[in-house]
């Protein structure tokens, strides 16, 4: 072989070898970066693992702190206002049933059985007496109708002549006198604890005292898990017209059995402790009429079986919507909603209606009740 092709070859040779030195570093150059490559993404890849793992036992281990401790310090906090706003909007666009329209029925009568307690001797009056208190005291329909002031007279039982008064508009007149105050006082005190709940929602931060007093609107009231919504279209009044309405149905104008012996003004009915059991009862019928030491716990009663009662649901939606239009509480509109307080569904409605308007009842639905005195209590 020649020297040229000799040194020919070894050219090639070192050619070739730069070659295949520059071939293998970038094969090499290419693997490692690949390998570190996917070193890093496998440690970066464990690193997030771990740390989402820390983060979601974290949060179940500390939620349930969190809650109980909100719990535990305040029932309601700055931002239960708007909530409880959207809650009430949605509740009256009848989109949602919220759990808190569940009652316990638990507490729902303790502060009326409160007047059992207190009420140690009540005494009964004879329709010429009251007349007379009346007279004395220039309480009349008229001037009330006129004035839309009512004498703060608190009966506690009716007259037992109720049944003899033949004279129609005289027996009716002086069972709406009765009525009056008792049913305007009920209101007062739901005005004052509605005027208090706003109040109370209003605060950004509430005082012990307030949270004790909320608590105890929910017992009331008979609301489930707190529901702030529920309670504010729970606590709200009855109007007079339809309250008056109602009791002259239910009794007769007064007449009735049940409202001279047990102060039954509004028929309500019970399964268990005292009550009036119905001589045209069927004799598997456990059921008896509720009755009260005074006239005052009939009125509560009746107000609370309203303001809570799965039957009367669309009753206190229709007020609510009437509350959220600024409109007032019109007896006759919601009176429609009252077809299940009797087993004669609509008829039972339009005989209610037809007593409102019959006796100018709604001429009663502004009125206000005048301060006590003490000279006019010891009239009583």
């Amino acid at each position: 072989m020649s020297l040229f092709a000799r040194g020919k070859r070894s050219d090639c040779n070192i050619i070739m070898k730069k070659k295949l030195n520059k071939y293998f570093k970038q094969k090499f150059f290419t693997i490692s970066k690949k390998r570190n490559e996917n070193k890093e993404n496998n440690i970066g890849t464990i690193s997030r693992t771990l740390l989402s793992s820390l983060m979601i036992i974290s949060i179940f281990f500390v939620t349930p702190i969190v809650v109980d401790f909100v719990k535990d310090t305040s029932i309601i906090s700055a931002d239960f206002e708007n909530n409880s706003k959207n809650s009430l909007k949605k509740l009256l666009e009848k989109k949602i049933i919220t759990s808190g329209e569940v009652i316990n029925q638990k507490f729902l009568y303790d502060d009326i059985l409160i007047f059992d307690e207190e009420t140690t001797d009540s005494v009964r009056l004879s329709a010429a007496t009251i007349e007379e208190l009346f007279k004395s005291t220039n309480y009349t329909l008229k001037d009330v109708r006129k004035n839309k002031l009512v004498k703060p007279i608190s009966l506690t039982l009716l007259p037992s002549e109720m049944k003899k008064i033949e004279n129609s508009k005289k027996k009716k007149n002086l069972f709406i006198q009765i009525l009056l105050p008792l049913i305007i006082k009920e209101n007062n005190y739901i005005r004052l604890d509605r005027k208090k709940l706003f109040n109370v929602l209003n605060k950004s931060k509430n005082t012990r005292a307030d949270k004790v007093w909320l608590n105890s609107k929910f017992k009331q009231y008979g609301v489930e898990n707190k529901d702030l919504s529920t309670l504010k279209i729970r606590m709200d009044e009855i109007p007079v017209s339809m309250a008056i309405a109602q009791a002259a149905k239910e009794t007769g104008w007064g007449t009735s059995r049940f409202a001279q012996e047990g102060n039954a003004l509004f028929g309500q009915w019970t399964w268990s402790g005292e009550g009036i059991r119905p001589s045209d009862a069927d004799d598997d019928s456990t059921h008896k009429v509720m009755k009260f030491k005074v006239l005052q716990a009939s009125v509560r009663a009746y107000q609370r079986n309203l303001n809570t009662h799965t039957s009367y649901k669309k009753f206190r939606i229709a007020r609510a919507e009437l509350r959220d239009k600024e409109k007032k509480l019109d007896s006759k509109i919601l009176s429609e909603y009252l077809d299940k307080y009797a087993e004669t569904g609509k008829e039972y409605v339009k005989v209610l209606q037809q007593i409102i308007d019959q006796n100018n009842l709604t001429d009663f639905d502004d009125a206000k009740l005048l301060p006590s005195s003490i000279n006019l209590e010891s009239l009583i």
